[in-house]
């Protein structure tokens, strides 16, 4: 934490210091900051997610389950990482569009998790 939260104050005060006499490379260090910072995020994740896929290999559930929570947390770091590149650029409309997309994309990918759900509901109130 302390290496994520040191690159994120140098290349904070790297951007303000740009952003007075050329904007366009303060834009350039803050994404860079942040893809940085995404990989180095990652990079720790490892853990967590094996413990996860053990919590649910130990419960019984479908390896599908742990495929749809991590491709929605890929989604919901990337739309976020996005919009907020973009919200730096000065496009919040833009971010906002980016923050739509990311929704969507994860109701669409939860929609065989809602099905079977639904079929197990269904299964219990007709059975």
């Amino acid at each position: 934490m302390i290496a994520v939260a040191g690159i994120a104050v140098i290349a904070a005060i790297l951007a303000v210091m740009l952003k007075r006499y050329h904007q366009e490379y303060s834009i350039v260090v803050s994404i860079c900051a942040g893809v940085l910072l995404l990989f180095a995020i990652l990079e720790n994740i490892t853990p967590a997610i094996q413990q996860i896929n053990t919590l649910l290999a130990s419960a019984g559930l479908s390896a599908e389950y742990a495929a749809i929570l991590f491709k929605s947390l890929g989604i919901c770091f990337l739309a976020q990482f996005a919009a907020d590149s973009c919200r730096d650029a000065g496009e919040s409309a833009l971010a906002s569009k980016v923050e739509l997309a990311g929704k969507i994309a994860i109701v669409v990918l939860s929609l065989p998790l809602f099905e079977k759900i639904a079929g197990t509901a269904v299964g219990l109130i007709g059975g």
